[in-house]
């Protein structure tokens, strides 16, 4: 399943009754890098209120790593609502960094969550984004009346041969979206059966621009 990325950091900020609410967007690619950046941000705002985070790495749906954290806002008020919109607009490899400085006045359980979910949400809506689809590398041994068949189903589920090689029998490695490699193995035994064997050596993925 594709989902999106972000290209670049952004900077947004919003102020409610006062209260600034200052949100960083950064690209992340592990928890590692994104506990580093909000470290950064604890530095360069050492007299904020509060540094709420959330963190999505891989699918947002099916993820490798998430989490979220109030930093001292009432429970569930700052980083769930956060995570929720990173979820809802399905941007994975992000870090929401949300800087609050106090203004004053008592916003509630529910103007905070309002608050923090809309400045992740107007920061997102600027985000330079891009389509991350994750692909599946497929190796193939083949007859070579096979490769005719092997080369039109690849271009059909928008694959491309990396590599070919020709000796008693063809051997191809394939690259294609992970989602395509059931409905392609399928196909191959309908229309080549008993003609080929394969493995799967690896599952790169890469951004779809």
């Amino acid at each position: 399943m594709s989902y999106l990325i972000p290209q670049s950091a952004l900077r947004f900020e919003l102020e409610e009754k006062r209260s600034r609410f200052i949100c960083y967007l950064q690209p992340v690619s592990s928890r590692a890098e994104a506990l580093a950046f909000l470290e950064q941000l604890r530095q360069q705002y050492p007299d904020a209120s509060h540094h709420c985070w959330a963190y999505v790495i891989g699918n947002p749906q099916n993820p490798d790593s998430m989490a979220a954290s109030d930093d001292g806002e009432p429970s569930g008020t700052a980083g769930k609502p956060m995570l929720q919109v990173l979820q809802y607009r399905q941007i994975g490899n992000i870090m929401a960094v949300v800087v609050r400085y106090f203004g004053g006045t008592r916003l509630g359980a529910g103007g905070l969550v309002r608050a923090y979910s809309a400045a992740v949400q107007q920061a997102s809506e600027q985000l330079s984004l891009q389509r991350h689809i994750p692909l599946s590398q497929l190796s193939l041994q083949c007859s070579y009346p096979c490769e005719a068949i092997v080369r039109h189903l690849t271009d059909k589920v928008q694959g491309r041969i990396i590599e070919a090689s020709y000796g008693a029998d063809v051997q191809l490695l394939i690259e294609l979206p992970s989602a395509e490699l059931s409905a392609m193995l399928s196909q191959l035994g309908n229309q080549a059966p008993g003609q080929f064997s394969h493995q799967c050596p690896g599952s790169p993925t890469k951004p779809q621009p």
